[in-house]
């Protein structure tokens, strides 16, 4: 019996599951809405927030270690420049997940999870 298992992971190794997840962040950051499975939603959640808060920061290292988990110079740029800035006064909840139905195919549960509006509002 496994404990402490708090992460899915798929039924993918540790290494393609970081992929899958740094990939679906560069294009999450991009393109500012994706449509997933409702698990992958839920977390890559985790990992575009944290990236988001890197983001905030501004700073070299923060601009390096987020540069070491997505890989991608412009999806990076992006976030640093554009994203993370329209942030500054919210303290976390910068992604939105919304809930489609299932996937024909498969009967998979559907989402889309996309980015908040910068600025809370009241």
């Amino acid at each position: 019996m496994r404990h402490n298992s708090d992460d899915k992971r798929f039924s993918r190794s540790s290494g393609h599951l970081r992929c899958m997840m740094a990939n679906l962040t560069n294009d999450l950051i991009t393109h500012g809405r994706l449509r997933t499975t409702t698990a992958k939603a839920k977390e890559l959640r985790r990992y575009a927030e944290k990236m988001i808060t890197l983001g905030k920061a501004g700073d070299l290292a923060s601009r390096r270690r987020a540069m070491a988990f997505m890989r991608n110079k412009k999806a990076v740029t992006k976030l640093f420049n554009e994203v993370a800035p329209s942030y500054k006064s919210r303290n976390g909840g910068y992604t939105r997940i919304l809930k489609l139905g299932f996937r024909p195919g498969d009967c998979a549960p559907m989402s889309i999870i996309e980015l908040v509006e910068g600025e809370p509002k009241g």
